[in-house]
């Protein structure tokens, strides 16, 4: 098994990018999203390092947001709580895709928390500024100073894009994506 690891900016177009490999995409974020519904041990933790935010489940990406925004840190926190049932569901996505030629990683903290492998692929997305923030302030919940502190947490693009072997330049059409991807597919194979 491959594994591709997907990065780039917050807006770039990561998740689509990895749904159209075609192949298992391990998606960080849908899974964050499973968590907030329904896991009471995610809540306990929440209630215990931050109180005052989180009383039942679902738990509520306000409050979230609140947290962050209320407090640095508390970013910090939250991540810690969650990256460890995140990186419990990777280890069985991967488990369970083990015999896939390819598994996509779309993970935002994939490089920040060390969590790629030195053999892993790792594709670059690569995006206009304007498009990003076009695409960003589409999305309901868009908060230009959320996504300040969660781009502080993040390793400079340059960085990521060093570390890749590709580089897509996402203008947002399927015909140009498809296209990448199939040479990336091509080269690795």
């Amino acid at each position: 098994m491959i594994r591709i690891g997907i990065l780039g900016d917050i807006g770039s177009g990561k998740s689509y990018i990895a749904k159209e490999f075609g192949y298992p995409v391990f998606n960080a974020d849908e899974e964050v999203g499973k968590l907030y519904k329904k896991n009471k041990k995610i809540l306990k933790k929440f209630k215990r390092v931050l109180p005052g935010y989180f009383n039942s489940l679902p738990i509520n990406k306000k409050y979230v947001s609140q947290a962050i925004l209320d407090n640095k840190n508390n970013l910090k926190k939250i991540i810690k709580i969650v990256h460890v049932e995140i990186k419990k569901k990777m280890n069985f996505f991967l488990k369970k895709n083990k015999r896939k030629k390819f598994v996509i990683l779309d993970i935002p903290l994939l490089l920040e928390n060390n969590i790629n492998n030195k053999n892993d692929i790792l594709v670059y997305v690569q995006t206009k500024k304007s498009d990003v923030l076009k695409k960003l302030k589409m999305r309901k919940n868009f908060n230009k100073k959320l996504m300040n502190h969660f781009n502080k947490i993040q390793l400079p693009l340059d960085y990521k894009k060093k570390k890749s072997q590709f580089i897509i330049k996402n203008d947002f059409k399927k015909k140009t994506v498809l296209k990448y991807i199939k040479n990336i597919l091509q080269e690795i194979d």
